[in-house]
């Protein structure tokens, strides 16, 4: 593998029938439902028709600027039409779609770009001087670039297709990392379509569900529901752009029936209906990924949304998604996190890379047609992470997170490697410890660090409760060992651009004392 990380090669014979290009969702679904809505923004919604014609004219944009197959554009936006648009014409003419979190700060946006070596850059008029102090290719302004989109719109403009193979890169995903190094994962268009039918199936999305993104299209979490929602042929809303205090009235407004949230958010969400004087959307089944969601935030999803479904998930941007709890089973198993996506394997090794006995933790690794094709000009670590199967050749990721499967299949998330320790004897993990803290009421947010040279064990809580309370509360449910020397309140728990625990910076609060 040379110092690009070509992509690995998965045979995708197991794949849901259909085209295997990104575009080729978007063309399924204007062959079937061209009228039907496809996405709507603050501003306006457009139909799969309306979509794909803007696709196609931001497709001859490019080629008139000389963008080609492999070539780069990276875009620092908002979820929109527009980007949504974007997406699939830089599919369209076989170049790669490099999304980045707006508010990704300057000095993490200069390795990214510096890493990706785009030809082209698109953002908004806030950022075009930023992003153009870090890249020497075109930058463009979003609003000015539209305006010729628009005109080759009008007049119909079509692009040809062009030589896109399934192989070829569709999207390199950004991912945080243990370093300041950057780290894409190369999603080639095979995989991530394979990726978005099987889990389009697993969880059940239907023709007349309105799906609320609240994620920006930078993460895999948001990128793929537009794509999912293409295969379903349903409509979806991009909201991560929109202010927190009218979250639940935009919801209520645009009829949302299926709702993508990571703890944070239902947090958010609960306390909003919690004090909502009106109806509530017609929500009916909740999607949850980046962590556990505590037991008390289920409970109040399914008070204030009834009927509504809770599904658990696994993943990682380097398989999309492993996992996934089947919707009608979401009261059975508790403690798992599902059955492997279709045409999918879960496997659970040892140190030596070999099957543990059923029900014996072991690493996570994942198999089939999902696994991505490593990360990009990253060749050290993608040698590490995406490892050949030693008898068949195949490409199997080997996540670095602890689980087990049971007799049927079902797996069960025991943590990662970092968030494994022993204390005291015991060998246990900070989401336990979390777990327990988020079952307390009036807990809003909880991050464990396990013990290090300078400190023991810690844990951060964001409540209006005082430490001694939330102390006396986890001897309740969890054993002495386990119990945490240090227990701080904070009143601005910090967060990553994706609504995770940002442990670097507890991390960082935690050596740096009170200053």
């Amino acid at each position: 593998m040379d110092s690009h990380s070509d992509p690995i090669r998965v045979d995708a014979g197991e794949a849901p029938a259909g085209g295997q290009l990104i575009h080729s969702l978007l063309d399924d679904a204007v062959s079937e439902a061209p009228g039907a809505p496809a996405v709507r923004d603050a501003a306006g919604m457009w139909t799969y028709r309306e979509l794909a014609d803007h696709s196609h004219a931001f497709a001859a944009w490019l080629r008139a600027r000389g963008v080609r197959r492999g070539d780069r554009v990276v875009l620092q936006l908002p979820s929109s039409r527009e980007m949504v648009a974007m997406f699939h014409g830089t599919a369209r003419v076989g170049a790669v779609f490099v999304p980045l979190n707006p508010a990704m700060k300057q000095f993490h946006l200069r390795s990214v770009v510096d890493n990706a070596e785009p030809v082209l850059g698109i953002t908004d008029a806030a950022g075009t001087e930023r992003l153009r102090g870090v890249t020497d290719a075109p930058v463009h302004d979003l609003a000015g670039l539209w305006t010729e989109v628009a005109e080759l719109h009008a007049a119909g403009a079509r692009h040809s297709a062009g030589p896109v193979h399934e192989d070829d890169v569709a999207a390199l995903i950004y991912t945080s990392g243990s370093t300041a190094a950057p780290k894409a994962v190369i999603s080639p268009h095979r995989q991530v379509a394979f990726a978005s039918r099987a889990l389009t199936e697993a969880l059940g999305y239907r023709a007349d569900d309105v799906v609320f993104c609240r994620f920006p299209m930078s993460w895999d979490y948001g990128l793929y529901k537009v794509l999912m929602t293409c295969v379903a042929r349903c409509e979806i809303v991009l909201a991560d752009g929109e202010s927190d205090f009218v979250l639940l009235k935009r919801m209520h407004e645009t009829g949302v029936t299926v709702v993508p949230i990571v703890p944070s958010l239902a947090t958010m969400i609960t306390g909003l209906a919690r004090r909502a004087a009106g109806a509530l959307p017609p929500v009916r089944m909740f999607t949850n990924t980046g962590a556990a969601l505590p037991q008390t935030t289920i409970d109040a999803l399914r008070k204030h949304f009834p009927g509504a479904t809770v599904v658990r998930q696994y993943g990682q941007t380097e398989a999309k998604r492993i996992t996934v709890m089947p919707p009608h089973e979401e009261l059975e198993r508790p403690d798992s996190v599902g059955l492997p996506l279709p045409g999918t394997r879960v496997l659970i090794l040892d140190d030596a890379g070999e099957p543990v006995p059923t029900g014996e933790v072991g690493e996570i690794v994942a198999a089939g047609p999902h696994v991505m094709g490593g990360y990009w000009r990253n060749p050290e670590v993608t040698e590490r992470t995406f490892r050949r199967d030693p008898h068949t050749g195949e490409a199997r990721l080997h996540t670095g997170d602890y689980g087990s499967l049971d007799d049927d299949g079902y797996l069960y998330f025991e943590g990662r490697r970092d968030d494994m320790f022993k204390r005291k004897g015991f060998r246990m993990s900070t989401l336990e410890i979390e777990s327990a803290a988020m079952d307390i009421p009036g807990v809003r947010a909880a991050a464990a660090l396990p013990p290090g040279d300078r400190h023991d064990l810690t844990l951060f809580v964001a409540t209006d409760l005082d430490a001694n309370t939330v102390v006396d509360e986890l001897r309740a449910r969890l054993e002495l060992a386990k119990m945490p020397a240090i227990c701080r309140v904070l009143t601005d728990f910090p967060f990553t651009l994706h609504g995770k625990n940002a442990r670097q910076e507890l991390q960082a609060l935690l050596d740096g004392g009170d200053k």
